[in-house]
């Protein structure tokens, strides 16, 4: 159920008041028109990130009866706000505020704890409840299928960002950072980030929530050049220019764009939408023009460096000679073919080889099949649906990354999960849900209390939280993050 909603996000882009496109549709009156029989709906979400919170706020406020119980997976709540927000951008992390809200509703409980598909299957959870939303995310990352991937050192981007943000499966990683130079494949935003916590000033993340035993090994941390990998050409990255821009200005660091990559993109960027001219525009500037005396003194005196290397493909990470860590990668050249968002980048036939002690996969998360009665179209890593009503089964919803792919900036994410909602509350009203009354809750936990599961309220994340919030002030750090589950449910007492 962790990762959810990812960007991608980009979390940077969370809007502060919804935008018009997001505001329902629901027609005037809407709440007043359910028939008694529909008067306390009873409706599960499973996953408290983005897309899960944002589900159940749309369902609480426009049916003023319905009662949502949210399972997560983790402890805690808040999905990959927590786990995957950059620690350098405490900004991003307000949303939290939004959810609390959303949480404390007297109609609203949090379960954490509880791993739907192990601890409680779905049908399990359709027979408890009226409806039943899926937006658990995307928890797993897209393999890189070389040779050599498994070798020490090779990490996926997904990991690495979850150790430093104290995810507690990620927490015992322990990624060597003693070489001199690292490579990331892929050009998102996540890898920028990741390239941003490798070259930061380890002195500059100490106020920030990045977990005490990342920056122990990042004050150790040896990297001095970070390439970040793409197979395709400048006008195709994924990044945003907030990203590229803090790069840029990133202290002790300077920035390696080789100005052959550029030739004759200042007359193609012309007819392209203005976000992506802007950003191209940097690199161009960046990589073409002469800096200011006082940008290039800073240049001369860094003592570290980042780079962009356009129109490569991984094909095997090489070995040390004893065969027992990455030593370095082998890319595929690559040229570009066809137009627009159909271009395809292919292999020319020359490969290069880029000596490096660490390898950091970023190309992209997907989700898994979360229970067999589920329908997952393993392709696409999506369950199937047509505007959040999951193909073939009634009262069976989807909201997020599970539901479209992780793509996206937040606000795709937030109108997305409105959209389900919406779906699911147009069913209600016109009969297609359950009528009865449904146990919910009272059902679920006499099932988890059998199976010893112990769930965890949204109270005890707040006794959690403050635990974390008083670590944290010793050191003048907003938090410092309890990463051991064990010693979770110990300051709980259970």
């Amino acid at each position: 159920m962790a990762p959810r909603c990812w960007r991608w996000w980009h979390w940077s882009a969370w809007p502060r008041i919804r935008p018009p496109s997001a505001r329902s549709t629901l027609t005037p009156g809407f709440r007043r028109q359910f028939s008694t029989q529909e008067k306390t709906p009873k409706i599960c979400v499973v996953g408290s990130g983005p897309a899960g919170f944002y589900t159940a706020q749309h369902l609480l406020k426009h049916h003023s009866q319905a009662h949502v119980d949210i399972y997560e997976k983790q402890l805690m709540p808040f999905g990959l706000v927590r786990f995957g927000v950059a620690p350098d951008h405490p900004e991003v992390k307000n949303v939290i505020n939004t959810f609390t809200q959303t949480a404390q509703s007297d109609r609203c409980a949090f379960r954490g704890n509880v791993e739907v598909g192990r601890d409680v299957t779905v049908p399990e959870l359709r027979e408890a409840y009226h409806a039943v939303v899926l937006s658990y995310g995307a928890e797993d990352h897209q393999a890189l299928e070389i040779p050599g991937e498994e070798l020490p050192g090779v990490f996926s981007a997904r990991a690495f960002v979850g150790w430093y943000n104290g995810l507690p499966e990620n927490r015992e990683l322990a990624p060597d950072l003693s070489c001199d130079t690292a490579v990331i494949l892929g050009q998102g935003n996540v890898a920028l980030d990741v390239a941003r916590i490798l070259l930061t000033p380890p002195e500059h993340l100490e106020k920030t929530d990045i977990t005490e035993a990342a920056l122990g090994v990042l004050r150790q941390n040896r990297v001095k050049t970070v390439w970040i990998v793409g197979r395709r050409g400048p006008l195709q990255v994924a990044f945003t220019i907030k990203e590229l821009r803090e790069m840029i200005q990133l202290p002790g660091t300077r920035p390696i764009l080789d100005p052959a990559d550029f030739l004759g993109l200042q007359d193609r960027i012309k007819e392209v939408p203005r976000p992506r001219k802007r950003l191209t525009e940097l690199l161009l500037r960046t990589a073409t023009e002469q800096p200011g005396m006082e940008e290039a003194a800073r240049q001369t005196s860094a003592s570290r460096a980042w780079g962009l290397r356009f129109f490569r493909s991984p094909q095997q990470v090489l070995p040390s000679p004893e065969g027992r860590r990455a030593a370095g990668i082998r890319l595929a050249v690559t040229r570009l073919e066809g137009v627009g968002e159909a271009t395809q980048a292919v292999p020319t036939g020359d490969v290069e080889d880029l000596p490096c002690g660490l390898v950091l996969s970023s190309v992209g998360y997907k989700s898994r099949p979360i229970d067999p009665s589920v329908p997952f179209d393993p392709k696409l890593g999506v369950i199937p649906n047509t505007e959040g009503r999951v193909v073939d089964v009634p009262g069976l919803y989807c909201s997020g990354w599970v539901k479209r792919g992780p793509t996206g900036v937040i606000a795709t994410t937030m109108t997305d999960s409105f959209l389900t909602g919406q779906s699911l509350l147009q069913d209600l009203k016109a009969g297609l849900l359950p009528s009865g009354p449904r146990p919910g809750y009272t059902a679920i936990q006499a099932l988890l209390s059998l199976r010893g599961v112990r769930p965890v309220s949204f109270s005890d994340w707040e006794k959690l939280d403050a635990e974390e919030v008083a670590r944290g002030r010793g050191t003048g750090k907003p938090r410092e993050k309890l990463v051991d589950p064990q010693e979770m449910l110990q300051l709980l007492g259970h």
